[in-house]
């Protein structure tokens, strides 16, 4: 082969080989972009969902939630909404709101308490027949009309409906990389553990629920977890 035809033929080649590059590129840039696409439709579709839903039970249970506010009141006048710094999606802080179902000094005894937390791997805090719980909070902790509250933070855009339960930052700051992973999703009111036994599930296998969730989470999947938190909140098991 003479030197101009070997030269030739390179040159072909190199031609073919970067049309190919290009075209791979492209290919590429429009299953990203397609990937894009889909993601954040999901997110739309379930923000969507959120919010027409979360309305839509306020109204259902606002003579609940007006009752539930006037014997907190009854009981000890003290405050009827209890606000706690907790931590959503991508470790941002929000405001978490739930009726007030403890003493006003629930937190300062917290610490008196900890050698009875009956959470076997310490991160997070059970107990049950908490000393800290009022009359009424026994009654609206066993059947979750404490979190319907969080209604206000899913239309706020800091939760979704379904989602892992937001931790609180002494929690958070225990936590392995693994454990971490959980942050990555709007954490929910409602959530494949709670269904499943609540706080009798211990904290690690919440967690690899929860990560099992993330994975594989859709539209079917959070309405069916919505449907399964119907008879586990009627039950209350779990619950304390």
């Amino acid at each position: 082969m003479k030197k101009s035809d070997f030269l030739q033929d390179r040159q072909r080649r190199q031609i073919v080989a970067s049309i190919y590059r290009r075209r791979t590129r492209r290919h590429l840039s429009r299953k990203i972009l397609a990937w894009k696409l889909t993601v954040r439709g999901a997110q739309v579709c379930k923000r969507f969902f959120d919010i027409v839903v979360s309305l839509a039970a306020l109204v259902i249970v606002s003579p609940l939630m007006v009752a539930v506010a006037i014997l907190i009141v009854l009981e000890d006048g003290g405050r009827i909404i209890y606000r706690q710094v907790r931590v959503g999606k991508d470790g941002h802080h929000f405001n978490f709101y739930k009726f007030r179902s403890m003493y006003e000094n629930a937190d300062q005894r917290k610490a008196s308490l900890q050698a009875s937390n009956q959470s076997s791997d310490g991160v997070i805090f059970k107990m049950h027949s908490d000393p800290r719980v009022t009359r009424i909070g026994r009654f609206i902790r066993k059947y979750s009309i404490d979190e319907l509250p969080q209604l206000f933070n899913v239309l706020a855009g800091d939760m979704s409906l379904v989602g892992p339960r937001p931790p609180l930052p002494e929690e958070v700051s225990l936590y392995t990389i693994e454990d971490r992973k959980r942050l990555h999703v709007l954490p929910g009111i409602t959530c494949i553990w709670q269904v499943s036994g609540r706080s009798d599930i211990p904290f690690k296998e919440q967690v690899q629920l929860d990560k099992e969730y993330i994975m594989s989470q859709g539209f079917w999947q959070d309405f069916k977890i919505l449907l399964k938190t119907i008879p586990a909140v009627f039950t209350g098991r779990g619950a304390y």
